[in-house]
């Protein structure tokens, strides 16, 4: 084992935090929606006014993952009750729901004007009306008083969110609130957030890309801005939209990102000049992309590059690619981008076979309910525990990484990890099938997941393509669906006998 870095540090509770800003700035903006604005006041009062109501200890509390403030109010009154927020998909199918309720173990669901599945089938607890609040920010709620009594309190489940995983079911991932207290100040300090900044939320609320948008920025007393013309699919629409509400800092997937950079070359444009610092992860930056960037008006842009996973809480490592943090420097079509260097509440190890590990504060607690995958990827080496990241890197000047692929199956989609096999575990599932390979392609310039199927004798192999994907979307996300399924006599084996994805993909793509 080699090249540790990184210290520990001990940093207030979160929601302390939060409610350190909302006594500081208690009529600044602190979410806008829609124009309209909640103040700090407002949101502290409104999430002390939920905890209330969910009670001392709620245990796992699912929130249908929206974007509104609702959601916001719903993720700080659960924090500030002492509970583990939860955000369920509300468009999920509803297996899947109830799947992840169950897994996380809920005990209640928050009504938000938006509700779950009746699969789910867990006690309501309403959000509180504006009326029941009024008059100025009350004290910290019960979790910061039952908390200051316990020793362990960063231990506590802050949030549980899932990632893939190849039995077919949902792996939730718990992260304790010392995760988040470590974190948030140093992404803080990343981004160089000050109280004028306006922070768009945009990344899906599902995964923990929305928690860098959010807590930071509340974190900061800066302003969240929450608008449906993020996603509205016109990049027109989108930057009218930054423009009109004066967004400072935007926090895109690498695949919109390159998406964006392409619309603003071919029309001549650049980002409004409020933006001040473009943050990309979830996959590898184009270097084509960097390139087109590098070309536009974009030099007064910090353009950060990010890496991190669930299990390690958000971002773990950064670099400037562009813009006045990285002076100078310029990007032709070939070279690769770095992932970055450690953040300071990171402890970083790489194995003798180049996988990263990661330590520290930041580490999640492992899979609820499932001890086997969490030895596979939670491992104590020398007395500290490390997470097994299974992504291989090589170490630069400086402590900057490069990403040098994968040591496992797992494939990024929409900047989303993807275990294969938990596709194949569904589609196996269909009484039509009798094996299943999956695999990731690009299609049209994207990352996408591609499925080949061997028919069961007694299956309609013109029709068996159509029926899995409607099988699919009945219980998964959309992000587990394949683009394409192809029916196929037999899969391609390895000289061991296994199933060889890429072999699958070589021969029988059209």
């Amino acid at each position: 084992m080699s090249n540790i870095r990184g210290t520990l540090q001990v940093v207030p509770d979160l929601f302390d935090v939060f409610t350190e800003m909302a006594r500081r700035y208690p009529d600044r903006p602190a979410i806008v929606h829609r124009g309209r604005a909640l103040t700090y006041r407002r949101l502290h009062e409104s999430a002390n006014a939920l905890a209330t109501r969910l009670g001392a200890d709620p245990g796992t509390v699912a929130v249908p993952a929206v974007h509104t403030p609702e959601t916001v109010v719903a993720l700080l009154g659960v924090l500030a009750a002492g509970g583990a927020y939860c955000p369920v998909d509300p468009a999920f199918p509803g297996p899947r729901q109830e799947a992840m309720t169950t897994a996380a173990e809920c005990r209640s669901a928050v009504v938000t004007g938006t509700a779950l599945s009746p699969q789910v089938g867990l006690p309501s607890v309403e959000l509180p009306e504006a009326r029941e609040f009024p008059g100025d920010p009350p004290e910290p709620g019960s979790a910061q008083r039952a908390e200051s009594a316990t020793e362990d309190a960063g231990e506590r489940p802050a949030y549980i969110l899932f990632t893939s995983g190849s039995t077919g079911q949902p792996k939730p991932v718990v992260t304790p609130r010392r995760a988040l207290a470590a974190t948030v100040p140093s992404l803080r300090e990343l981004f160089g957030l000050t109280p004028d900044d306006r922070v768009l939320q945009f990344a899906s609320l599902n995964w923990d890309t929305c928690f860098e948008e959010i807590l930071p920025t509340l974190a900061t007393g800066a302003a969240l801005v929450v608008d449906p013309d993020a996603h509205s699919g016109s990049f027109p629409r989108f930057l009218r939209m930054v423009e009109r509400e004066g967004v400072t800092v935007l926090d895109l997937p690498t695949a919109f990102w390159h998406e964006l950079v392409l619309h603003l070359a071919e029309d001549g444009l650049t980002l409004p000049d409020c933006v001040r610092l473009l943050v990309i992860g979830g996959e590898a930056a184009s270097p084509a992309r960097l390139a087109d960037w590098s070309r536009l008006r974009t030099g007064r842009i910090r353009l950060l590059n990010t890496y991190g996973s669930t299990e390690t809480t958000m971002i773990t490592h950064a670099v400037d690619l562009h813009g006045p943090l990285a002076p100078g420097r310029a990007w032709d079509r070939t070279a690769r981008a770095p992932i970055g260097r450690a953040l300071p509440h990171v402890r970083e190890r790489i194995s003798d076979d180049g996988e990263l590990m990661i330590g520290g504060p930041a580490v999640a607690l492992g899979y609820r309910g499932l001890p086997e995958a969490t030895a596979a990827r939670f491992t104590t080496v020398d007395g500290e525990r490390w997470y097994r990241t299974g992504d291989r890197v090589a170490a630069g000047d400086g402590g900057v990484l490069t990403h040098e692929g994968r040591l496992d199956g797992e494939v990024k989609i929409r900047g989303v990890r993807v275990d294969p096999t938990e596709v194949e575990a569904h589609l196996a599932a269909h009484p039509g099938v009798s094996a299943a390979a999956v695999t990731a392609a690009t299609l049209a310039g994207r990352s996408a997941l591609v499925a080949y199927v061997v028919p069961r004798p007694h299956a309609d192999s013109t029709t068996l393509d159509t029926e899995l994907l409607a099988h699919l979307r009945e219980r998964v996300p959309g992000h587990l669906v394949p683009s394409r399924v192809t029916v196929v006599p037999r899969l391609v084996l390895t000289a061991s006998g296994k199933v060889d994805r890429a072999g699958c993909h070589r021969r029988y793509a059209v």
